[in-house]
């Protein structure tokens, strides 16, 4: 959400867990499990850079969204002027995919979309216009439907796009990946927000979190966030909905199914809940000082509003119910009064891959 810090406090508490891993050549290896605009990551990379800022980094985000990938798109100019030796991959391939960048069916592996961007110059103004040119590839290869079996959005062709600098593809050249398939063994995989709060335990372990821990190479260190509740945020939600309980799955519940799940290929790795001093971290909603007062604005109310049903995945079919009366505006601004603000909590838990 762009109304609160989350994506801000997300890209913090990735960053502390730099500290913890141990790359090996030839680069340092991080999977995005979810870009979205591109925010957490791009911040990510800055935060590489400071750490590693010699090495080169090979870097895949997963996204079926057109229109977050042209926004991650749109901020990682800059990135390749400061941390020159970069390569980043972007895909739109299944969570069980996406991380060895190859299909598992035969009809999708006939018609993958390979297309690789070797920059010129080297200013962000250039690879700002070279980057721009994708805007065609994109419109007519980035294309998302809903599956009838999930209910899920999934690719109606698997993408992959592979950008990089020219003049560094002597360096890169065991870093770029090439069609067919190729290792996972990421120092680092972030998995933020990764599936429906709603969703079934079993979905959340077997089809999420399950194949993005058997990409860790030694070392590896993946951390799962997601929405954890019990905050003003759904103190709103329960004046309207009183029963509602969206965060159905702690993170004790999703690291056990998840060991169950990969039986005896958990052996090689740790499942670190954490206490919740550690794992649980808030955000907030921007406001002004003034804003938050005894007459707070329609346009402060409208935003906590829709903040709070955004973290609550909130079905539209619910929301027509109670947008015909004004119930939902004085519930918010009743919340917002008595805590002085609007936050949320995040929970997050690690699982790591022990080095060799």
């Amino acid at each position: 959400m762009n109304t609160c810090s989350e994506k801000w406090e997300i890209a913090l508490r990735v960053g502390m867990e730099l500290a913890n891993i141990h790359p090996r050549p030839p680069a340092v290896r991080v999977f995005d499990a979810g870009v979205g605009d591109g925010t957490v990551l791009g911040r990510v990379m800055r935060t590489m850079h400071d750490r590693f800022p010699t090495m080169p980094f090979y870097i895949v985000g997963k996204e079926i969204s057109l229109e977050d990938i042209r926004l991650t798109l749109h901020k990682m100019a800059d990135r390749f002027v400061e941390h020159p030796s970069t390569v980043l991959v972007l895909t739109n391939l299944a969570y069980a995919e996406a991380p060895w960048l190859a299909v598992k069916s035969v009809s999708a592996a006939t018609s993958l979309v390979w297309k690789e961007l070797a920059m010129d110059g080297n200013t962000a103004h250039s690879f700002e216009q070279q980057i721009t040119t994708l805007e065609p590839f994109l419109a007519e290869n980035w294309k998302a439907r809903v599956s009838p079996k999930s209910g899920n959005p999934v690719y109606e062709r698997p993408v992959i796009l592979v950008i990089y600098r020219n003049d560094h593809k002597f360096l890169l050249n065991q870093i770029v990946p090439k069609p067919g398939g190729t290792v996972a063994d990421y120092d680092l995989v972030i998995a933020s927000q990764p599936y429906r709060a709603r969703g079934s335990l079993e979905f959340k372990a077997k089809r999420v979190l399950a194949p993005l821990a058997c990409a860790l190479g030694p070392g590896g260190r993946m951390i799962v966030i997601h929405s954890y509740g019990r905050d003003p945020g759904m103190e709103i939600i329960h004046r309207i909905w009183p029963n509602d309980n969206p965060f159905m799955h702690s993170r004790h519940d999703l690291l056990k199914e998840v060991k169950r799940e990969l039986g005896a290929a958990s052996r090689d790795l740790n499942f670190n809940a954490y206490s919740d001093q550690r794992s649980l971290f808030r955000y907030d909603m921007h406001t002004l000082p003034s804003e938050i007062s005894s007459s707070i604005g329609t346009s402060t109310l409208l935003a906590a509003w829709n903040a709070a049903i955004y973290v609550a995945q909130i079905e539209d079919d619910r929301l027509s119910d109670v947008n015909s009366d004004r119930r939902y505006i004085e519930a918010t601004r009743e919340v917002l009064q008595q805590h002085g603000g609007l936050w949320f909590y995040d929970e997050s838990f690690v699982i790591s891959h022990r080095r060799e």
